[in-house]
């Protein structure tokens, strides 16, 4: 964690100017320490002991902040990526995808959260999703499949992690509000006997859960390459 003691915004100017790299490791800390709703510009500038139009200079609102932010975790998911492989099937190169996003957003208190609905900032992030498109319709999807399938491992991805770190901020932390018997001791078990029961499914080992949710996105995947090109499904139609 980098510490710095500028006192003024005028010596931050003159000593050291600030650059966004600086600002993001501060912002990434705050979002450690204190979740989404503590990151604020102010409480940024304070951190860094310079005045808020230092960092207005850079970012002109949280939202613009946020978008770097979310980029940056976009680009580690991808430098931590293996290599890309053309003789690697669909399949692998799903779990892969889903594992590697999903291990990035948790290094992150309200990672996923932070994730959602940003801005990528990065034309050159590009690249990997377009490699990621060919691997889907070089396995015989067409654009449109590959697009959505794409869309749907991603979504899924950061809609679980999501979920997971409201029950787990960080790993060693834990939400008592999400403990399986506080749950199942709010629950009716008589009235409600498979929500009951389905508590050691939603809030058990998360791993597991997390694979059988990308095999059941993969399963529909795969039916549609059997599908006749036309589509015949009736699902979302009238």
């Amino acid at each position: 964690m980098l510490h710095f003691f500028m006192p003024s915004a005028r010596e931050t100017v003159d000593r050291k100017p600030l650059d966004r790299k600086i600002i993001l490791a501060q912002a990434f800390a705050i979002l450690n320490d204190m979740g989404l709703e503590g990151l604020t510009l102010r409480r940024l500038a304070a951190r860094l002991g310079v005045q808020a139009p230092a960092i207005y200079w850079h970012f002109k609102n949280k939202q613009e902040l946020l978008d770097e932010m979310a980029t940056q975790v976009f680009r580690e998911a991808v430098d931590e990526a293996p290599p890309f492989d053309p003789s690697q099937s669909w399949r692998d190169w799903a779990l892969s995808y889903c594992l590697g996003l999903r291990r990035t957003l948790l290094r992150y208190r309200e990672g996923a959260k932070m994730f959602s609905g940003t801005y990528l900032t990065d034309p050159a992030l590009y690249a990997p999703m377009d490699a990621s498109l060919r691997k889907l319709t070089s396995a015989g999807f067409t654009l449109r499949q590959a697009a959505i399938g794409l869309g749907a491992l991603y979504s899924y991805v950061v809609g679980f992690v999501i979920e997971e770190q409201a029950v787990k901020p960080l790993p060693g932390e834990s939400n008592p509000q999400y403990d399986l018997a506080h749950r199942d001791a709010r629950i009716d078990k008589e009235k409600y006997p498979l929500a009951h029961a389905a508590g050691a499914a939603m809030f058990g080992d998360q791993n597991t859960r997390f694979l059988e949710g990308i095999r059941l996105i993969v399963t529909g995947m795969t039916a549609l390459l059997s599908s006749p090109p036309s589509g015949s499904s009736c699902i979302g139609r009238e």
